[in-house]
């Protein structure tokens, strides 16, 4: 017997509930119960984004939302600020300079914070800055960048903020309004809880603004078109009907369980992982004060191969973890906690991860990274 477990920030485990809901007979899109199911869907993104702006849907996956927020809020040569300090804030960089936007970027190593400071000091040089770029929660690397001191910084300005918060959502606060963010976008792979196909995006009405006076050309997800038609809970092209009615299952378990509770039980769950991992004497990969929720990366020891590790986990152990990627290929592994996961998973990937280290030749005391995280979650419920 095999059982597997899917340990990765993308795609992410999918609850029974939310599968079978899935798997009922197809409607029709066109019909008063769709469009009944899709406006409760849109409520409740509302709730999960904190937000009381606009929250549009479009089947794609998150790297459609990030390209739909450049080509509906800006114009070619309109100058932008674009951060990286991983794979995805790099992709921000690419979709920008693919739309022959003026990008000013500001690039940290992988395992740096963005630094607000230095936002607010392009500002000041480039008063015209139309957009500033940022991801929240960095999937490649587990850093989490502070957009809440970012939106404090960009709110004043005539810039908007646009935030890519695809494995944030649903795993550390997010406060939308609050926190002045303009754009926010999330995926359905992450802590949706679902399959791959859907990417939701929140549009703040200086955010709107913008969009009035963008000239870059645009079809499939025009903003416009996406919220004329949810004015008649409805939308312009064919939907992913399946997908839409499992997220509508997966948003009820997330109101169920309470927003607050839900980032806390992902709190916990990454204090664990990383618990486990330093007790194992291995060291993490995101700085201290940059450490999100979704998932926890960490160095592979010397002497041990990390293309093998995370081989070895998946093919003889049947729990699927990420690796580094790019540059960081072999050096780092990735174990994800986003979404649909609980106490024992991370007990099962640790225990898994030992039995893996110790095998491939690194020594260190069996069992002290399980009891590492035993500690964390006998100290701290949900």
């Amino acid at each position: 017997m095999r059982k597997e477990y899917l340990m990765t920030p993308g795609p992410t485990p999918v609850p029974p509930e939310v599968l079978l809901v899935q798997a009922k007979p197809i409607i029709h899109h066109r019909t008063p119960e769709f469009s009944s199911i899709l406006a409760g869907v849109i409520d409740d993104l509302k709730y999960v984004f904190q937000t009381k702006n606009d929250v549009l849907l479009f089947a794609s996956s998150g790297t459609g939302a990030m390209e739909s927020a450049v080509i509906n809020c800006f114009s070619p040569n309109d100058k932008v600020i674009v951060t990286s300090n991983g794979k995805f804030g790099d992709r921000f960089v690419k979709l920008t300079e693919t739309y022959s936007l003026n990008v000013i970027k500001l690039e940290y190593d992988w395992d740096k914070v963005v630094n607000p400071d230095d936002i607010k000091d392009q500002l000041k040089k480039n008063s015209d800055v139309k957009g500033v770029f940022v991801t929240q929660s960095e999937t490649s690397t587990g850093v989490l960048n502070d957009v809440q001191k970012i939106g404090q910084i960009v709110k004043d300005t005539e810039a908007i903020l646009i935030v890519d918060s695809i494995t944030g959502l649903g795993a550390v606060e997010t406060k939308t309004d609050e926190w002045h963010l303009d754009i926010v976008m999330s995926g359905s792979q992450k802590g949706l809880m679902l399959p791959p196909g859907l990417a939701c995006v929140s549009v703040s009405e200086k955010a709107w603004e913008a969009v009035k006076n963008s000239k870059l050309p645009r079809f499939y997800f025009s903003y416009e078109k996406a919220k004329k038609s949810l004015e008649k809970n409805t939308t312009p092209f064919t939907p992913a009907v399946s997908l839409i009615i499992g997220l509508s299952e997966a948003l009820k378990m997330i109101r169920k369980e309470v927003l607050e509770n839900v980032i806390r039980r992902h709190s916990i769950l990454a204090m664990a992982a990383r618990s486990g991992i330093e007790a194992m004497g291995l060291k993490l990969f995101a700085p201290p004060e940059g450490r999100g929720n979704a998932v926890t990366p960490a160095w592979v020891p010397d002497g041990v191969d990390g293309k093998a590790l995370v081989k070895m986990m998946t093919n003889k152990y049947g729990i699927t973890i990420a690796g580094g990627q790019d540059h960081l290929a072999g050096k780092i592994f990735r174990v994800g906690h986003l979404g649909y996961f609980e106490r024992f998973d991370i007990l099962t990937t640790l225990a898994g991860l030992e039995m893996c280290l110790c095998e491939l030749g690194y020594r260190f005391d069996l069992g002290s990274g399980t009891t590492a995280a035993e500690k964390v979650f006998m100290e701290n419920q949900f």
